[in-house]
């Protein structure tokens, strides 16, 4: 997915959007442009459709998702009569593959672990698989493929670890380079980015 100039997006929708905007320099440069603009200039009132739009935008770059893909998700998790929609969708983000790439503390960001999704690092059941949207479900067996162990991906692996901490849902195993997903994705509503009711308000339009 084509993204653009990340910091012009950070500006507009927060800085939680992208790992590249959560450094000391983002903040220094956004602090800095603040101080040009001066504190008495009036802020724009914003509509409810601009802010369920600036909502949807967050998650789609969250997860960094086509809008067609977020469509998909977000019928999905509402045609689903068994479950809650906001839960199910969250749901349906996490089990991507990619993203539990990501979380597995494999990847710095979701958009390093879906290149490695992409260009065939990564295993499921031992077999590789280069579609980052795969969904994952409980029991499946994620790894680093045997010929991309040597790979200057993985060589300071243990140091990146070091101070990872793997959600309640997923294991890895540092030594065999193998992770399980062990349940249904839980994600805590303090940790996201955006507010996911919103996000179903926009497309009920």
């Amino acid at each position: 997915m084509k993204i653009g100039p990340k910091y012009k997006i950070c500006k507009r929708l927060g800085s939680g959007v992208f790992d590249k905007c959560q450094t000391q320099k983002f903040a220094l440069v956004e602090d800095k442009n603040k101080k040009k603009r001066g504190s008495s200039k009036r802020p724009r009132q914003m509509s409810e459709y601009g802010k369920q739009l600036i909502e949807k935008q967050k998650m789609r770059y969250t997860y960094g998702i086509a809008e067609k893909q977020l469509t998909k998700y977000v019928k999905e998790a509402l045609a689903r009569k068994d479950s809650k929609p906001a839960t199910q969708l969250i749901e349906n983000l996490e089990s991507r593959l990619d993203n539990v790439v990501y979380r597995l503390g494999l990847a710095n960001s979701r958009q390093m672990a879906r290149q490695m999704v992409s260009h065939g690092h990564i295993t499921i059941g031992g077999r590789k698989v280069t579609i980052p949207s795969y969904r994952m479900s409980a029991g499946l067996k994620i790894g680093v493929r045997e010929g991309s162990r040597g790979s200057v991906l993985f060589t300071n692996l243990s140091e990146k670890l070091r101070d990872h901490k793997n959600p309640s849902w997923v294991s890895f195993d540092e030594k065999s380079l193998e992770g399980e997903v062990k349940g249904k994705p839980v994600v805590d509503n303090t940790e996201l980015m955006f507010d996911v009711s919103s996000v179903f308000e926009f497309y009920s339009r």
